[in-house]
């Protein structure tokens, strides 16, 4: 998001897609957001299936949302997806399931999805996506690298199955 261009219509826009698309989204798949973090979030979800359907739901929608915007003023996500344990700690997690959610994140090509090894395993067949296998990564904080693969939407999968209407 070129937040540094037009930060207030920037910020604008995205509490709108948040409210619109984001929020219900991460709502039809049973996540819990844990907390914002300024143009960023951190999800919970109880199946990876459904954070991979979330995810390509939100970039699906956000895409649509978006098409009359100039190129320059889209908003654009990045999600990484990891599954693993987590330390919950209050109202917060913690862990290295989410450090590494983080930098999958930022491997994740601009408007797509990035999910570990374990992901692409649990998830394969079951959503409507195939994934591209972008190598071992070695990434800040960890000793192993991440194998990380980007999910595409399969051609002809039905966007109503990841995407709630709009309102």
């Amino acid at each position: 998001v070129g937040v540094e261009v037009d930060e207030a219509g920037t910020l604008d826009r995205l509490k709108v897609n948040r409210s619109r698309i984001f929020d219900p989204c991460v709502a039809a798949q049973g996540g819990h957001v844990v907390k914002l973090l300024g143009d960023g979030a951190l999800v919970e979800f109880g199946s990876v299936v459904a954070a991979v359907n979330c995810a390509l739901a939100i970039q699906e929608a956000t895409t649509h949302a978006e098409a009359e915007c100039a190129e320059t003023k889209r908003i654009r996500y990045r999600i990484g997806i990891k599954l693993g344990d987590v330390i919950v700690e209050g109202d917060d997690i913690y862990g290295e399931g989410v450090n590494i959610a983080a930098r999958l994140q930022t491997l994740a090509p601009i408007g797509g999805v990035a999910v570990s090894l374990t992901v692409r395993d649990q998830v394969a067949g079951k959503a409507p996506c195939v994934f591209e296998d972008m190598g071992e990564h070695t990434v800040k904080n960890l000793e192993r690298p991440v194998r990380a693969f980007a999910v595409h939407p399969t051609a002809g999968s039905e966007p109503s199955e990841r995407r709630p209407e709009p309102p």
